[in-house]
């Protein structure tokens, strides 16, 4: 629904002017289907660049603690439903 015109017009030209500006106006479309999609394409261009430009830059122990840090967080017990690690 649209908004109220905020300022009272008092003349009829002016009301009939600003009824057909609201009639003739293109609606945007802002809903959040719209947003996700502009927002997800985005973050995958960023994504593809990034990675690469993190490997580049990286000294390889950097790189060897972040693999390591990876295989740990793969292979460790851990998990939502187990915090703590236990069995």
């Amino acid at each position: 629904m649209p908004k109220r015109i905020s300022k009272k017009l008092k003349d009829s030209n002016q009301i009939a002017a600003a009824v057909v500006a609201l009639s003739t106006a293109e609606d945007t479309p802002t809903d959040a289907a719209t947003l996700s999609k502009v927002m997800a394409e985005m973050g995958r261009r960023g994504g593809k660049i990034g990675g690469k430009r993190r490997l580049e830059t990286m000294t390889p122990a950097k790189r060897k603690a972040a693999a390591r840090k990876a295989a740990n967080a793969r292979w460790s017990n851990t998990t939502p439903s187990n915090p703590k690690g236990h069995a």
